[in-house]
């Protein structure tokens, strides 16, 4: 079954709001992290992001074998080049987010674990265990730049979805937000 300009799939709805509430969370808990140097929600952070992975990858490819929503309504050329933009940003973001912690941790020698379950090794140093060795600093120094900047975007895009969505519900009421919700509209 495939979108219609009238209703969205349960899959389409489904996908969209746990990669939304999830990456919401994921970035809250983020900021958190490194503002209050909560070290003991990493594990869950780390987790939860790889798991997020999966659902974000199954919807980005579920969105291009289904094609992007026609708007509804008449939006100026402006304002659908800004949503066409922002759209990209959150697909690509909730890819790159979560690859670039997988990479950020398993090269600075962190390892990655899925709730206990190992999928990359930690490397310990040997002469004190508390202390990691980089597998390689300058690919996890990438990857927590892409990671922190990454982030940030991925806020401000978040922002403006929320943002043109409430413009359509309250402003517009073109039935974009109902539609989100798998209503269908008459």
């Amino acid at each position: 079954m495939q979108d219609t300009l009238s209703k969205f799939t349960k899959k389409t709805v489904a996908l969209h709001w746990i990669v939304a509430i999830v990456f919401i969370a994921l970035l809250i808990i983020g900021i958190y992290m490194v503002e209050n140097e909560a070290y003991e929600l990493y594990g869950i952070h780390k987790s939860v992001g790889v798991i997020i992975l999966l659902f974000a990858i199954y919807r980005v490819i579920w969105r291009m074998s289904n094609g992007f929503p026609k708007p509804l309504g008449s939006p100026s050329p402006s304002m659908h080049k800004l949503a066409k933009f922002v759209h990209y940003l959150l697909i690509i973001g909730t890819i790159l987010m979560p690859i670039s912690g997988i990479i950020m941790s398993a090269m600075g020698g962190y390892g990655v674990a899925v709730f206990g379950l190992e999928l990359v090794a930690a490397n310990p140093d040997p002469s004190n265990p508390m202390e990691m060795i980089a597998i390689n600093e300058s690919i996890a120094f990438i990857a927590h730049t892409v990671h922190g900047l990454g982030g940030n975007i991925l806020m401000l895009a978040v922002i403006l979805h929320i943002a043109g969505a409430l413009k359509h519900h309250i402003i517009d009421k073109d039935g974009t937000l109902k539609r989100m919700l798998g209503n269908e509209l008459k």
